[in-house]
């Protein structure tokens, strides 16, 4: 079995050179612990910009597939009973009373979502021809509040053959 040699004039690391590289290193590390701070932060932004525009979409669509009596109803748990009936008096997400505008509201992980039904002539529902909904999602980040708005225009199928 060999022994070791040693040569002269090779010296090991100092106490002051391991000090200077682990202060290097932990400058590193804190800095990549950063990087995945600001990166999960960002991510879960996303995650509720996502949800938002899902909701929004959702009650979106189910306007676009409620029939035209049922305008004013929704069945947020496909249970068959309505569970939220729209209004037009100025609160829960309604923001002006008498505007022709019927509005309604839930909270859900984080999104707020407010959802309209316009109707071309407000005080005969049944004879407008057309309404618009829109459907915003608002959710709140570090940054501030955040929303998502989507809107269609859809036709009343008394008017348009299709009853």
């Amino acid at each position: 079995m060999s022994r070791p040699t040693f040569q002269a004039g090779i010296r090991g690391a100092s106490f002051s050179e391991v000090m200077v590289a682990m202060a290097l290193s932990s400058v590193g590390v804190m800095g990549a612990m950063g990087a995945f701070e600001a990166a999960n932060k960002n991510l879960r932004q996303d995650a509720l910009a996502a949800r938002a525009l899902a909701m929004a979409e959702t009650r979106l669509e189910a306007k676009r597939a409620a029939p035209w009596e049922q305008l004013l109803s929704d069945d947020l748990d496909h249970d068959g009973v309505p569970d939220v009936t729209m209004h037009d008096d100025g609160t829960g997400g309604d923001r002006m009373a008498g505007d022709g505008v019927y509005s309604a509201m839930f909270e859900q992980q984080g999104v707020t979502v407010v959802w309209t039904v316009a109707f071309g002539h407000p005080e005969k529902q049944g004879n407008s021809g057309a309404i618009i909904v829109e459907a915003r999602g608002v959710y709140r980040t570090s940054s501030g509040d955040h929303e998502v708005r989507l809107a269609t225009v859809r036709a009343n199928p008394a008017f348009a053959g299709d009853h």
